[in-house]
């Protein structure tokens, strides 16, 4: 007994984490491609129907605007975490006083709980007791309420501006990290040189961190691409469907249509585009190396 232990100890601890996976992630995977292929209310309904689901999503209105209204939700949150992170971490990265305190107090935001975070901004945002209306009409730069979820026009970039808020000290930390690891005699030999502080930025200290700033990237996106938690308690995906990310949409069609199988065949396809996006940055990243 004391030399299959010894000889299987590596497998013994990995074997709960292995057990944990196939539970909770390859199993629900392989059903959701599995019910792809029906029509089924998951009980007593069960019409294969082959690739009829997917075929059907090409003419899907909600699924094609949720992909349209994804992609600008990514391009703007993604955009925001790293100007902001990026931004923070360098300013943190240098020798300021009390910076391990802001160091702490810029993290807060990624350590409140999603729904918490977003029931609070609903709360700020509310067009009758709304704090944010409230201060913008004593300032006299509003003349009345703002419905600033309820709005078709505002809802997309406050919903935005609220998960870039949530999601920045990600990015900040990841490049704080990496900021640690570049040695300071480059940036002395590049003064001496005249170099400016902009150009060793984008010479030496960006080259320095790509691998880190290509991981945060690949991660970054993957996450708010597929995110439901904050955008469904803000607005539900309204108004008239302005903010319906591809995740609301599915949960809509799988719990409040009860098509399963058309949610199946979304789920399917969103994984897809996520893994499509992440083997693009990293053959684009091993190209640059």
């Amino acid at each position: 007994m004391g030399k299959f232990l010894e000889r299987h100890f590596t497998l013994i601890f990995f074997l709960p984490a292995a057990i944990l996976s196939i539970l909770l992630i390859i199993y629900p995977m392989l059903y959701g491609v599995y019910i792809s292929f029906f029509d089924t209310n998951l009980v007593n309904k069960w019409n294969f129907i082959g690739l009829k689901n997917y075929t059907g999503l090409l003419s899907n209105t909600a699924f094609c605007n949720s992909l349209v209204v994804n992609l600008k939700f990514i391009l703007i949150v993604v955009a925001g975490h790293f100007m902001i992170g990026t931004m923070l971490a360098t300013i943190l990265n240098k020798n300021i006083k009390g910076r391990v305190f802001f160091r702490c107090i810029l993290m807060l935001p990624w350590l409140i709980p999603e729904v918490v975070f977003a029931v609070l901004f609903k709360w700020i945002l509310n067009p009758q007791y709304g704090i944010i209306n409230f201060s913008l009409i004593d300032m006299g730069l509003l003349s009345d309420t703002v419905s600033w979820l309820g709005n078709v026009n505002l809802a997309l970039p406050v919903v935005a501006a609220i998960c870039i808020i949530k999601g920045y000290p990600f990015v900040m930390i990841m490049v704080l990290s990496a900021l640690q690891t570049v040695p300071e005699e480059i940036y002395e030999a590049a003064q001496v040189d005249g170099c400016s502080d902009m150009k060793a930025f984008w010479r030496i200290t960006v080259p320095s961190i790509l691998p880190v700033l290509t991981v945060a990237f690949i991660l970054d996106t993957v996450n708010w691409f597929k995110h439901y938690t904050m955008v469904n308690i803000l607005t539900g995906g309204g108004p008239a469907n302005s903010t319906s990310l591809v995740s609301v949409t599915i949960y809509k069609t799988a719990f409040g249509s009860f098509k399963f199988g058309v949610a199946g065949a979304m789920a399917v396809i969103v994984f897809f585009i996520c893994y499509l996006m992440s083997w693009i940055y990293r053959r684009l990243t091993d190209e640059k190396d």
